[in-house]
């Protein structure tokens, strides 16, 4: 396995979050315990984070009996060989990390349990000034905002903290307060680049605390011309992350006379893009970890080493920002009572799609 304490053996099985044949979710007592490689980390878990995707995965994207979810932290107790010779981390750190789940490749290896093994280097050590509820919040919502502003063709913000650009450009973000965008805005912030968003009044504190210049009321009847306006007609880039015909509408009426990029975190309703010279693309999540997707097409694709080299150059660009203290995450609802919790309030409650301005992180233990 790899380099154990000495108070530690793990189990062959541990209690996880899963879905049984006829798609329930379920607790289970008797999930094998996935395998820890020389570049991973093992961590009991402390606290997962809850995700819109989460609650999706259902019919041809459940594998039954593997373990759910995709944002954890939680403190290491084991690490593989090549991790204790780095020196990057000892026994007893806290640790982040974010899950290809329902990979059927992996079905072992999912959030929702008693530990989590990381996935490669795409991991973070979490530094004392940020709490394990924040940390658990985190991963899902860092990959998704990275591989969007990959898509738009911008950068990430240099390790130096040097501006990434020549000229600053304006990036519209639909959904400015959702737990993505506020990643998203912070990462475009520290690239030089300009932030602006669309979310309801009362996230709009939120908004701009997360480097937004301008925020609009996107129920407004003419938000878009007042964007098309404060823009001078030349906005570029939009960020939906919301994605929905409403949505997708708004950004491409919003793009400027000379059209742009539009970039979704879901495949987006194609008849709502409406022009030609707006170039399109949306988020697959899993390619950040570079194995390739097996949920059911268009989500499903081919493991990819330019996706895992960006993955792994991003969480070392990661853990620079929060250690410096220039990345931080959105508000939280922290939930008590482990696997229970999860299953029976969290879920329910983002797959209600009732929550603004928050995140659900459960404690576990």
């Amino acid at each position: 396995m790899g380099d154990i304490s000495s108070n530690f053996s793990p189990p062959d099985k541990q209690t996880v979050l899963t879905l049984n044949e006829n798609q329930d979710v379920i607790i289970w007592t008797d999930s094998p315990m996935p395998p820890l490689g020389p570049d991973q980390v093992m961590v009991r878990t402390r606290a997962v984070g809850i995700n819109p995707s989460d609650t999706k995965m259902k019919g041809s994207f459940a594998t039954p009996w593997a373990v759910l979810g995709a944002d954890f932290c939680g403190t290491v107790v084991a690490m593989g060989k090549n991790v204790g010779a780095s020196g990057r981390v000892q026994l007893g750190d806290r640790v982040c990390g974010a899950q290809n789940s329902m990979c059927a490749n992996t079905p072992e290896q999912g959030a929702f349990g008693e530990y989590n093994v990381s996935r490669g280097g795409l991991w973070l050590k979490v530094p004392d000034s940020m709490t394990t509820e924040e940390a658990a919040s985190l991963p899902a919502g860092i990959c998704t905002a990275a591989l969007a502003i990959r898509l738009l063709g911008l950068p990430l913000p240099n390790p130096d903290g040097s501006p990434a650009v020549d000229k600053p450009q304006m990036v519209l973000i639909y959904g400015g307060s959702t737990a993505t965008a506020c990643v998203a805005m912070q990462l475009l912030k520290l690239a030089g680049l300009i932030p602006i968003a669309t979310c309801s009044p009362r996230n709009f504190e939120l908004a701009r605390k997360n480097g937004a210049e301008q925020v609009f009321d996107y129920r407004e009847h003419d938000c878009a011309q007042k964007i098309r306006s404060y823009t001078k007609n030349n906005l570029k880039y939009a960020l939906d992350c919301i994605t929905n015909v409403e949505s997708t509408t708004f950004c491409f009426l919003a793009l400027g006379r000379a059209g742009g990029r539009y970039v979704s975190l879901d495949p987006f309703p194609e008849h709502a893009a409406t022009r030609k010279m707006v170039t399109t693309g949306w988020v697959l999540g899993p390619t950040i970890f570079g194995e390739g997707s097996t949920w059911p097409a268009p989500y499903f694709c081919e493991p990819s080493e330019e996706y895992l080299r960006f993955g792994v150059g991003l969480w070392d660009l990661v853990q620079r920002l929060v250690d410096e203290g220039k990345l931080h995450g959105c508000p939280l609802r922290v939930l008590e009572g482990g696997l229970g919790a999860v299953m029976n309030e969290a879920l329910p409650l983002v797959g209600s799609g009732k929550l603004s301005g928050e995140k659900i992180v459960v404690r576990m233990s």
